[in-house]
């Protein structure tokens, strides 16, 4: 888990930063856990462009992967850890005691040959799926479902982990990453260990063809555009702008924009923002 600065033999290398892969033991996936994945291009059925700034990108097979976890009392072994360019955290290939192989997002420090299992009555060790209510109090967790047998839902992103912080009857209180305090009830599961690939936010592409390869096309900013086009564009040099919106005028950087939710009621502290200085 490391980046590498590259030597600036070219323009394009002069800034790039990239992920060394140590971690990484395996080239190519699991062919029986992979399915085709169709890009749109940002066009709906009918071929119009419905989302701007998409096209383009190298060709990727989907990894299916395992958000439920709910193979309990089945030990598994890593058998790889895998690189995977649908997300920003690394993938742990597993073969179950019974046969089955299934993927995994891959926790820090998890290693090849290692066991894991999920389930009741199950040690709170790096890679184990345990429900919420027998984990415990103070430790890093990620993958955290939101509903029982939904799936993980939460801290999912390379570096990412939520922690338990303390447990009230039916429910248990997990900070999350973006520092939001939350009710979960304690029947979910979550997984201990924090999500592998934690330096990922220090890479830098170099380029813009890079972007490009990822299928991200140039992002034009609205107050470039003409006043037809951004509610922030038109005006003669600098002097358009205004306060910072969308294209359909909704304000953005500061003004909120989550209305009223059933779920708000197990929101205890919602997420800081940074301040904006004067």
């Amino acid at each position: 888990m490391a980046v590498k600065k590259i030597n600036p033999v070219t323009p394009g290398q002069r800034r790039k930063i990239v992920n060394t892969f140590e971690e990484v033991t395996a080239s190519k996936p699991e062919k029986s856990l992979t399915k085709g994945k169709r890009k749109t291009g940002g066009r709906n059925n009918q071929g119009r462009m419905t989302m701007r700034y998409i096209g383009g990108g190298h060709k990727k097979a989907y990894r299916i992967i395992d958000f439920k976890r709910d193979k309990e009392g089945v030990p598994a072994t890593v058998k790889t850890i895998e690189y995977d360019p649908n997300r920003t955290a690394f993938i742990a290939l597993l073969f179950y005691a019974d046969g089955e192989k299934r993927y995994i997002i891959a926790p820090n420090g998890l290693k090849v040959g290692d066991k894991i299992v999920s389930g009741k009555d199950v040690a709170p060790e790096i890679g184990n799926t345990l429900y919420l209510s027998d984990i415990p109090l103070g430790t890093i967790i990620h993958g955290v479902e939101l509903q029982p047998g939904k799936g993980a839902e939460l801290a999912r992103s390379a570096g990412a982990y939520a922690q338990l912080v303390s447990k009230e009857g039916r429910f248990v209180i997990v900070k999350l990453p973006s520092g939001e305090i939350r009710k979960i009830l304690a029947t979910c599961r979550a997984t201990i260990g924090t999500v592998s690939n934690s330096d990922h936010a220090l890479e830098r592409s170099g380029k813009a063809g890079r972007t490009r390869w990822q299928g991200r096309r140039p992002r034009v900013r609205g107050v470039v555009m003409n006043p037809v086009d951004h509610p922030m564009g038109g005006g003669e040099g600098k002097s358009s702008g205004g306060h910072p919106r969308s294209r359909n005028g909704i304000l953005a950087k500061g003004f909120k924009t989550r209305g009223k939710k059933v779920s708000d009621k197990y929101i205890i502290e919602r997420r800081k923002t940074k301040k904006r200085r004067k």
